[in-house]
């Protein structure tokens, strides 16, 4: 095993700590942010951006993020950076320049790049995965041996492959160590080259069948050029998924092996105060820690350009998938060609031609950095966001599954039940909150527009809070939080998230027209209405006011009771209020071009949309 890229770093007394700096470096830009005590308080008071310097010319990471914190500093009225280029650190309480601490995360390159490894795709590859998306990684491939590829076909894919690191399981403790051997014997062979070049060892987690782990260390030691890590097993029994030290040495091994290669990385871990983490997982420890500090089911989703990231935490369980071609930029032809023009053109409301549209997508691909132009380049932008929403979350379910090949014990009353292994626990009625992140969501025009995209692509049920990350904040806070937690929560609530208000809605269908559901909002804030299915109502409840909200639902809709059952919940509102949507779960939209888009209008008009 390599020595640590750097040496541990010494104990932080956290009662000294004033000004925190913190850096996201992403593939284009580098984001810095300076968190803050304030009285007794902690606060993001600046924040700044520059480009990201990875590639050629200057293939020095450090040198954006020395920009990003020059432009802090110049906002901060205080230096960041020294004449030499490196980060000045405050000797003692008066010194007027220089911070406590530096932390950072990373996607720069690429972000950690894996090729995952199981004897059986549906059980031990699908833990690999989830632990490798988990640790905040992409995965490349998945490699099992049932696969349906021939082993010469595994072998040329492996080889062509440029991974940062290789995960494999297979096999619970004690079982037939056979087929994780021979999957050890098709890897190593194929000698997959690490992505950034030069001579150093491919790091390789073996995380399965702990009998077999030395013939595994056989394998690879006997090809060279690997380096190899033992960890407990990801599925020691079929009932137990344990993905833990998995997840922990792909971070050890991000930081000592990946991060080390880089260019300009060796001297960015020199200047950080705690492990760099990967973007994505720094996004999912905070959304953990929220959902276990409140007790919520949460999802997060981060919506890019090339991909859409989403995050959920569910009955204290964390998934996360990556829907690789499925972004509003790189990504957004696949999108249009995925979902279907129809499915994207159904959130239009204003005549286009469908030519032109194409030819907007097309230019959009060549120049991934222009915005909209026109009230309807806006609309057709945010309907493709619906689409690429509404696929990643219908991806991230289907991941996003109870163990498979679990045997359960079974009643009479189980046989007329659909449930079995494998089942989502995404659970839409379950759901407490819904974070929105990533351009085309955090940067809309109109807050209403932000939740009203949230609403149609996720179509929560029952009570659902909507926000969103203000400033893409949460990786920061993420690595924050590894080193102060408090600061990082406080942060997170009164600086990084926006409550946009609340989604009520009834699950169940109906014919358009007949009676849904019947609200009654009082408090700050007093309201009354009728939903018949089909509408929609909005009532504009601030952040700082607290109402009650009863809901009574029509025979055959549930708004979280029951069928028929009303609801009373005490809520506080947000920038946009409470949407009330009584067009059923599943949403359908018309059939007829002309009633869909009166009905898509009137939406539009109820909920302050345009």
């Amino acid at each position: 095993m390599h020595a640590p890229a750097h040496a541990a770093k010494p104990a932080i007394d956290l009662s000294k700590l004033r000004y925190i700096l913190a850096t996201d470096c992403g593939s284009t830009t580098t984001k810095a942010i300076l968190v803050e005590r304030v009285g007794e308080s902690w606060r993001q008071t600046q924040r700044a951006e520059a480009p990201t310097t990875v590639e050629e010319p200057f293939a020095d990471v450090t040198i954006g993020v020395s920009n990003a914190l020059t432009e802090i500093g110049e906002l901060a009225g205080r230096r960041f950076i020294a004449d030499d280029g490196t980060i000045i650190r405050r000797k003692g309480p008066d010194d007027p320049d220089g911070c406590d601490i530096y932390i950072s995360t990373s996607s720069a390159g690429g972000g950690l790049q894996m090729v995952v490894a199981g004897v059986v795709a549906q059980m031990t590859a699908a833990s690999a995965k989830r632990a490798a998306l988990g640790a905040g990684a992409i995965v490349m491939d998945t490699i099992a041996s049932n696969d349906k590829r021939k082993a010469h076909e595994r072998i040329g894919r492996i080889r062509e492959l440029r991974p940062d690191m290789v995960l494999i399981s297979g096999g619970t403790d004690g079982g037939n160590v056979q087929q994780v051997v021979q999957l050890a014997e098709q890897i190593a062979p194929a000698k997959p080259r690490p992505r950034f070049g030069g001579e150093y060892e491919l790091p390789v987690i073996f995380a399965g069948n702990k009998e077999a782990a030395p013939q595994v260390r056989a394998i690879f030691g006997a090809q060279g050029g690997f380096d190899l890590s033992v960890v407990d097993n990801l599925r020691p029994t079929l009932e137990q998924e344990n993905l833990g030290p998995a997840r922990d040495r792909i971070h050890d091994v991000f930081l000592e092996h990946v991060m080390a290669h880089a260019p300009g990385y060796d001297r960015l871990i020199s200047w950080s105060d705690a492990p760099i983490m990967p973007t994505p997982g720094a996004v999912g420890d905070i959304l953990q820690r929220i959902a276990e500090r409140d007790g919520l089911n949460a999802v997060c989703v981060d919506i890019g350009g090339a991909t859409t990231d989403v995050f959920s935490v569910f009955g204290g369980t964390f998934n996360r998938t990556v829907s690789a071609n499925l972004g509003m930029s790189y990504s957004i032809s696949n999108v249009c060609a995925e979902a279907g023009m129809a499915n994207v053109l159904r959130w239009v409301h204003v005549a286009m031609d469908e030519r032109e549209l194409r030819n907007r997508v097309k230019n959009k691909m060549i120049r991934p950095t222009t915005i909209p132009q026109s009230a309807e380049a806006l609309v057709f932008e945010q309907a493709v966001a619906r689409e690429a929403l509404r696929l990643a979350y219908q991806q991230h379910k289907e991941f996003a599954t109870t163990l498979k090949g679990v045997q359960q014990q079974r009643t009479v009353g189980d046989l007329f039940s659909q449930q079995e292994s494998g089942r989502t626990i995404v659970d839409d009625m379950a759901l407490d909150l819904l974070v929105a992140s990533g351009g085309v969501l955090s940067h809309a025009p109109r807050m209403e527009q932000t939740a009203a995209m949230l609403v149609d692509s996720f179509e929560p049920q029952g009570f659902t809070q909507l926000a969103k990350d203000s400033i893409f904040m949460m990786p920061h806070l993420g690595v924050l939080a590894s080193v102060h937690s408090a600061a990082a929560m406080e942060v997170f609530e009164r600086d990084c998230l926006v409550r946009l208000g609340w989604c009520v809605a009834a699950k169940g269908e109906g014919k358009w027209g007949k009676p849904c559901f019947r609200y009654r909002v009082s408090g700050a804030v007093s309201a009354s209405g009728a939903l018949a299915c089909g509408d929609v109502a909005l009532v504009r409840v601030a952040g700082d006011q607290e109402v009650v909200v009863v809901v009574e639902p029509e025979k055959g809709f549930d708004v979280g009771a029951g069928a028929g059952k009303p609801l009373e919940r005490r809520v506080t509102g947000g920038t946009v209020g409470i949407l009330f949507d009584a067009r059923g779960r599943p949403l359908v939209l018309p059939e007829g071009e002309a009633d869909r888009k009166a009905a898509v209008a009137r939406w539009a008009q109820a909920w302050g949309v345009c």
